[in-house]
């Protein structure tokens, strides 16, 4: 009886939860649903629309979080895989450590977006506390996602724009140093290409991917989460790292090119659901 409720693939999904914005939970569940694995979500926040809009109502759900979890202890939840977007406390980074402690099998892949900030500034509510304490939730990372804000951060070093590819390859080990055995550097500016570093280590041939991409149109809130989604669905269905970027690429660019032509406000996200259709699930 204890596996009535395994019999399908299935993702731990912690996150905020946004009713307007096309963001976190709201476009992660849906491109999960969409490659065959069930989204099980985990609230933090409840926001009315995200905090890109000059106002907004949240609602903190970290007092609620534990007993949320306890209940899928009792029914013996298992996960094939852990996936982490913005955590807003060190409470709240605490209880998703203890939660993959948890939670993980061996079987289980842990991916952790590493929210804290972007051109080379932490958002405004991340402290110097608050990195020290995602350091320590990458340590139980599997996979990693930071854009190169965040990767300067984890790694201890300055940020800046140029980068060579042997300062990109040791920027990725120092964070491989904390644990994670595949990363995924994003948003690396060349010229007019938008790059993201794969780093393998599981690969039995070269480690190191660069993929590149054409700019196209302005960044979106939403993007990264639909980035990570498809990153830990497939990490789940067993989609190599350097092929599951490039589909991520792919269809967010497919977004962004669909929100041109509807002319949908920058605020109000990429629309997804246009193209949802199109996003092979292997």
């Amino acid at each position: 009886m204890d596996d009535i409720h395994n019999n399908q693939k299935k993702i731990a999904l912690i996150n905020d939860f946004s009713g307007f914005g096309r963001c976190s939970i709201a476009v992660q569940q849906p491109v999960m649903s969409m490659m065959r694995v069930q989204c099980c979500p985990v609230p933090t926040s409840i926001f009315s629309n995200h905090t890109g809009f000059p106002q907004f109502q949240c609602s903190d759900f970290t007092e609620s979080m534990p007993g949320y979890i306890a209940m899928w202890e009792k029914l013996r939840l298992r996960f094939n895989g852990i996936c982490t977007g913005f955590l807003g406390s060190s409470r709240q980074i605490g209880i998703v450590g203890d939660f993959i402690r948890s939670f993980r099998s061996e079987e289980t892949v842990v991916l952790v977006d590493p929210v804290m900030g972007d051109y080379g500034s932490l958002y405004p509510t991340y402290t110097e506390e608050l990195c020290r304490e995602m350091r320590r939730l990458v340590e139980l990372a599997d996979i990693v996602t930071p854009n190169l804000t965040e990767a300067c951060f984890l790694a201890g070093v300055p940020y800046r724009e140029r980068w060579k590819m042997t300062e990109l390859i040791e920027l990725s080990d120092r964070i491989a140093d904390l644990g994670a055995s595949r990363i995924v550097i994003t948003g690396i500016p060349q010229k007019t290409f938008l790059c993201n570093l794969c780093f393998d280590k599981t690969r039995s041939d070269s480690p190191i991917r660069m993929l590149k991409t054409h700019k196209i149109g302005t960044s979106r809130s939403g993007t990264g989460d639909i980035f990570s989604a498809i990153l830990a669905a497939d990490a789940v269905n067993g989609v190599p790292l350097d092929a599951s970027v490039r589909k991520a690429s792919l269809f967010i660019r497919r977004c962004i090119l669909k929100a041109i032509e509807m002319d949908i406000p920058v605020t109000d996200g990429a629309p997804f659901e246009e193209v949802l259709h199109q996003l092979p699930w292997k």
